[in-house]
């Protein structure tokens, strides 16, 4: 493994070639927050919105061709679909084949893979000519990932939102930057400063995640967008009762109040191998259901409020196409800076030469 060194920072990477995106920026797939308004909003301004299917399905209650043409609607620019790879029950499996084949017919070119082997994804997006990435905690995953010949990987780091890595940005990045593939922070970018400098340790792009639900445009509820705000990077804690694996949220009293732990029960029917993936259709079932209602209700239900660390630099409920230019002024300057002293340090080098 080598260790990359801080990379010249361009507007232009090798992701916003696969992607069409204009800015190195997703507004990542997020259940149940990823409304079709969000989405378009963060296509419109230049950035890359995902689709969560069962986000735009179950949580706001459209039919799914009929919300992505939604979203193509509101914007032309490109979009991207998520897809759990996960191996759960075939009728999910059934369906996601499907959520494929049709986002294609509707001209989607980028889609984000996780949670599973994604080589049937590959087959089907290769075949239309589109691009496939994948979400990785570490480098056995990466490698894995590469195996099923994806074209680029979200790096989810230690400081991300829902279900997040072990490992902080840099470290991720120093043990994947040899693979000679696109990686994408995924965790701990709020602000403008925070996403220049991921750009800077060698990351093609940023996703961000946290800092779209604080949106006008996020149809979260406002107890939500107020907690996230409010919130600090010590307030974000781990909880084993949403998934059966550790998911990081806001550690509002609700939560202190029930704890974070899984029973003994489920930890148990976790670890088996022939009950492990049974317990994790049943969690993420229930997961489903109680997002949802958080996500609509607010404080008066049960507050599963998912959230990174970079709350801690959020600190107003923006618009999303707002974010997405300050995010993109912020690395036009930086590389307009970069590209000011180098022309300063090679005319000093010329005068001294003479």
């Amino acid at each position: 493994m080598t260790t990359p060194r801080e990379t010249e920072l361009s507007t232009e990477t090798a992701f916003t070639r696969d992607s069409g995106a204009a800015v190195p920026l997703i507004c990542g797939a997020m259940y149940p927050c990823s409304n079709p308004e969000l989405v378009a909003a963060v296509s419109a301004a230049g950035g890359l919105g995902i689709v969560q299917p069962m986000s735009l399905i179950y949580a706001h209650g459209h039919e799914y061709r009929a919300g992505l043409r939604l979203i193509r609607r509101i914007t032309d620019r490109p979009i991207g679909v998520n897809i759990i790879v996960e191996k759960l029950v075939k009728a999910y499996e059934d369906r996601a084949r499907q959520w494929v084949d049709v986002a294609l017919e509707e001209g989607v070119r980028f889609f984000v893979t996780a949670l599973g082997n994604p080589r049937w994804v590959v087959e089907r997006v290769h075949a239309a000519g589109g691009r496939v990435y994948h979400d990785v905690t570490e480098r056995k995953w990466a490698l894995k990932a590469l195996e099923a010949g994806v074209d680029g990987l979200i790096c989810v780091n230690a400081r991300a939102g829902g279900h997040a890595g072990r490992q902080d940005p840099r470290a991720l990045v120093e043990s994947l930057g040899d693979l000679g593939k696109p990686l994408i922070c995924a965790g701990g970018i709020g602000s403008p400063e925070d996403f220049v400098e991921t750009l800077r340790l060698g990351y093609a792009g940023a996703q961000l995640g946290t800092r779209f639900i604080a949106t006008h445009e996020c149809r979260a509820h406002g107890d939500y967008k107020r907690a996230i705000v409010e919130a600090e990077a010590d307030d974000i804690v781990l909880t084993e009762k949403l998934s059966g694996v550790p998911v990081s949220i806001i550690n509002t009293p609700y939560v202190q109040k029930v704890g974070t732990k899984a029973g003994p029960l489920a930890r148990a029917m976790l670890r088996g191998r022939r009950t492990k993936h049974w317990m994790r259709a049943l969690f993420s079932v229930q997961s489903i259901w109680k997002l949802k209602r958080a996500n609509l209700r607010g404080s008066a239900y049960q507050e599963y409020f998912q959230a990174g660390k970079s709350v801690d630099g959020i600190h107003d409920i923006e618009r999303a196409g707002d974010i997405v230019r300050a995010f993109e002024a912020a690395l036009t300057r930086a590389t307009s800076s970069a590209t000011s002293s180098s022309d300063k340090t090679t005319d000093t080098e010329r005068d001294m030469a003479s």
